[in-house]
């Protein structure tokens, strides 16, 4: 007897378009676009701002509660995420200001939430795509800006001249850019036949980094978009050619390495940087020296930086500015949380890129090799930005969406027996694998196909 024909459908479904939308609002938040400049010209926490974040706080929790299914098989990264919030939570006890860790506690495990259900429900492709179309939208609305309003797109004072778009400062629409570029490149390595729009993105994104002339986003760009493009090359080459490119990126890579560690000055000269790093050397000194009164506890998450944090006061009269953040991931998560919170989350980095490495033959191919792409750009910024363990921040929630996405089961290709005379059968959107509905007189049997 001859066999049904059978249809093999995408291990990667792409969810509805409102939910779609729905998560790129979220997105667009994420990334701090207008909040700076219309409710906190002061960079200043405020009642208003707090009001601003209750709506998506509601689309982040209507999201997460459509896909239980999807967020029950993301249960490792459920666990990793409720070690960080909990440890967090605990330094409330011996925070200088209990009351701001508490509130951004709870704003970073809401926001880390919706980076588990984004790195789960957007599989594949969909989320570099997803990423790209938020940065496009927002490039084109820096644009709108800098030309239309240019006393809120371009610096005024300081950096004048700097384009910064929608943002308070240029280097964060340097940093939402240069991930957008890594997206669209990603989209663009993964095989979609949609090309126009990642090229679009890549020349918007591109020119709107060049006018902020920061480097660190320009280097962002080079290295995830460069790294993405390496991976595809070598896929495209052959066993002889990726295995000559390998070494010689060994080579380079060590070389490099060599380099920087015995003479750092020369090389930071030779990229156009201030061997002090513009100061961030002297804020680092002194922070060391704060972090060696409290080693294992910190000074409580999210809570040295106050307008009213006495030990931040004796780091900005020592260096003369006002100093916002520690401008390094790793010092200002020591002198929040002390050794473990820096423990804790280097394991956490460090497990995201170890399973993400693992994917990139099957299911990292499939997205355009975009995790290993935008990991190394996190890696790179956290060593000059406090983009980690952040409670309302676009680095951090894309790594834990990246760590999610590894940790989790991918859905296989179903296969659906495709019976002749009745039409293909339709997919709910939560619908994990197909039925199909057999008519035989005035019987009508359901049959749940499995997934092989």
């Amino acid at each position: 007897m001859r066999s049904a024909p059978v249809l093999t459908e995408s291990a990667d479904p792409a969810p509805p378009l409102w939910e779609q939308a729905a998560a790129m609002f979220v997105v667009i938040m994420l990334t701090q676009a207008l909040i700076g400049p219309v409710f906190a010209p002061t960079q200043a926490e405020t009642p208003i701002l707090r009001l601003v974040w209750l709506p998506v706080y509601a689309v982040i929790a209507g999201l997460i509660a459509l896909r239980p299914t999807a967020m029950v098989r993301a249960w490792p990264a459920w666990l990793i995420l409720g070690l960080l919030v909990l440890h967090a939570f605990a330094s409330k006890w011996w925070s200088i200001d209990p009351g701001v860790t508490q509130r951004r506690v709870i704003a970073m495990a809401l926001s880390s939430a919706f980076a588990i259900y984004l790195g789960t429900v957007f599989t594949g492709r969909h989320l570099p795509r997803l990423l790209m179309l938020s940065v496009l939208f927002l490039g084109l609305g820096s644009l709108v800006m800098v030309f239309a309003n240019p006393t809120i797109g371009i610096h005024q004072e300081a950096n004048a001249g700097l384009w910064r778009g929608l943002w308070y400062e240029k280097n964060q629409m340097g940093l939402v850019m240069s991930a957008g570029t890594v997206a669209a490149a990603a989209c663009l390595a993964s095989g979609d036949p949609r090309r126009r729009l990642p090229v679009l993105t890549l020349i918007v994104t591109t020119l709107l980094v060049l006018a902020t002339q920061s480097k660190t986003s320009l280097l962002c760009l080079i290295v995830g978009v460069g790294g993405i493009g390496a991976l595809w090359t070598l896929r495209r080459g052959g066993a002889a050619f990726s295995i000559v490119a390998l070494w010689l990126g060994v080579v380079l890579t060590a070389g490099a390495g060599y380099v920087f560690i015995t003479d750092p000055a020369a090389v930071l000269i030779a990229l156009g940087k201030d061997p002090s790093l513009t100061g961030r050397t002297d804020i680092w000194t002194a922070l060391m020296r704060e972090v060696s009164e409290r080693p294992w506890t910190g000074f409580g998450y999210s809570a040295f930086w106050g307008r009213e944090s006495v030990p931040a006061a004796f780091i900005r009269a020592e260096t003369q500015w006002a100093v916002p953040s520690a401008h390094n991931g790793w010092i200002d998560l020591l002198i929040q949380l002390g050794w473990p919170g820096v423990i804790l989350t280097g394991l956490t980095v460090a497990l995201a890129t170890l399973v993400t490495l693992f994917r990139i033959p099957g299911a990292g191919a499939r997205e355009g090799y975009w995790g290993i792409g935008y990991l190394a750009v996190i890696l790179l910024l956290s060593l000059s930005e406090s983009v980690l363990l952040s409670h309302a921040n676009l680095p951090w929630a894309l790594l834990l969406a990246i760590l999610a996405r590894a940790l989790t089961p991918s859905p296989e290709p179903v296969r659906v027996p495709v019976v002749p005379g009745l039409a293909r059968p339709r997919r709910g959107a939560y619908q994990t694998a197909p039925r199909i509905a057999a008519h035989s007189g005035h019987a009508r049997l359901r049959q749940s196909v499995p997934v092989r």
